[in-house]
């Protein structure tokens, strides 16, 4: 779900990993991009990144579990 939505926004959309692990009652996923793109994936005031965690989280609690979402370098 995340890659597919930040691979739609991207420039190097090829550079895009998602990676989730699961901890206890809590999945996080790990989403990397090229750096030349961060400063998209984050957004203005961080807006698009908290949007993007805002429906990780959404996801999580449909699935019953917290949900969480690391931006990586």
């Amino acid at each position: 779900m995340v890659g597919l939505l930040v691979r739609s926004f991207v420039d190097h959309p090829e550079e895009v990993q998602v990676s989730e692990a699961s901890r206890s009652d809590t999945i996080v996923v790990e989403l990397r991009v090229d750096p030349d793109d961060m400063g998209k994936v984050i957004g203005r005031q961080g807006r698009t990144a908290r949007a993007l965690r805002s429906l990780v989280s959404l996801a999580g609690e449909k699935l019953g579990c917290r949900a969480l979402l690391r931006i990586l370098e």
